[in-house]
């Protein structure tokens, strides 16, 4: 069987369990009827769940995993189980290329670790990074990478973040040329640290790359839709994005609360409730869910752990678009553009 749209599940991953995990799989199914998708973990219980799902069970096949990763595992204990854990085995088919990507809603640092012990970093790429999309109130999501998988980064690792997530911003979110930031303390030129100015003079000096740099950007205009791309370190990246979460959390549950408060806000929210909805659905994390390890030999998402059955439909829907345009492909393309094959990574 082709790989071209087969995507590995760790069906045990997430908060949910089976039943959210596997009914992820079947809306993504139904929303994609060309994917075939290879489910790995408790195969009774997996075939269980598949008696509510007919087509997902025409489409998918299922190999049996004796272990599970908990999500408090620490990552060097989790990489000695990677052979007999879903999680383990879903990157084992990415990496025998029995699929063209994994999607697990597991624990995210022992997903890493593994994934990347097994897969390598690609050519050119000193380290991997984990990158997702965020809401803006422009016409298109950003893309915000490091979220975490370093904590610290030199100059060449934020290139290679930048023509990384770059590509990601032209195959997900269809932009031709992504408008780029590192994110900073200020937009000054002189602002930042020496590995943050030391990036930005390499990015306005590689001008045939299939981006734009636009300097930096501070945290505060993160939604304002004025970059396409956003580059930090891990450290700083998942400070922001928790910070972000946090306050659409916060906003929407002020709104709830300001609605409930008397018998004049129930009613007005009976008129605005189309708006709420808006803004619920914009800010809901399932409808971006989907986080991905840039950088490897080969593509594993990393779907929310609470995610529901629409963000884990989301997730492996990233996923196969990711495969089918060849992603690993366009960023060795892109590093080479610059002549930084070789000579980015350290």
């Amino acid at each position: 069987m082709s790989t071209t749209s087969r995507i590995a599940i760790d069906a045990m991953g997430g908060d949910g369990g089976l039943p959210v995990m596997i009914g992820g799989a079947a809306a993504a199914l139904a929303a994609d009827p060309t994917l075939r998708l290879l489910l790995i973990g408790d195969e009774a219980g997996i075939h269980a769940e598949l008696q509510r799902h007919a087509a997902l069970a025409a489409a998918a096949d299922v190999r049996h995993a004796p272990e599970t990763i908990a999500s408090t595992e620490k990552p060097t204990l989790a990489i000695r189980r990677a052979k007999t854990t879903s999680m383990g085995l879903v990157i084992s088919a990415v990496k025998s290329r029995e699929a063209a990507a994994a999607v697990s809603a597991g624990n995210t640092g022992a997903l890493m670790a593994m994934a990347k012990l097994s897969l390598r970093t690609m050519k050119g790429i000193a380290r991997p990074a984990l990158a997702a999309t965020l809401p803006t109130l422009g016409d298109n999501d950003l893309v915000m990478l490091d979220l975490g998988a370093n904590t610290e980064c030199d100059a060449d690792n934020l290139v290679q973040f930048a023509v990384m997530g770059a590509a990601y911003s032209r195959i997900v979110l269809g932009v031709d040329t992504p408008r780029v930031r590192l994110l900073n303390i200020g937009v000054e030129e002189l602002k930042g640290t020496d590995e943050v100015r030391e990036a930005a003079d390499t990015l306005r000096a590689s001008p045939h790359l299939p981006l734009r740099f636009e300097g930096f950007i501070e945290a505060d205009r993160l939604g304002r839709g004025e970059a396409d791309v956003i580059v930090s370190d891990g450290f700083t990246g998942n400070i922001a994005l928790k910070s972000v979460e946090g306050t659409a959390r916060f906003i929407t549950d002020l709104l709830r609360r300001a609605f409930t408060s008397s018998f004049r806000s129930k009613a007005g929210f009976l008129l605005s409730r189309p708006a709420f909805h808006m803004l619920k659905t914009h800010l809901d994390p399932n409808n971006h869910n989907g986080a991905v390890f840039l950088g490897l030999n080969g593509i594993i998402v990393k779907s929310h752990g609470g995610a529901d059955i629409g963000g884990v439909a989301n997730a492996i829907s990233v996923a196969a678009k990711l495969a089918r345009d060849g992603i690993t492909e366009r960023i060795t393309a892109d590093l080479g553009a610059i002549g930084h094959g070789e000579g980015l990574a350290k």
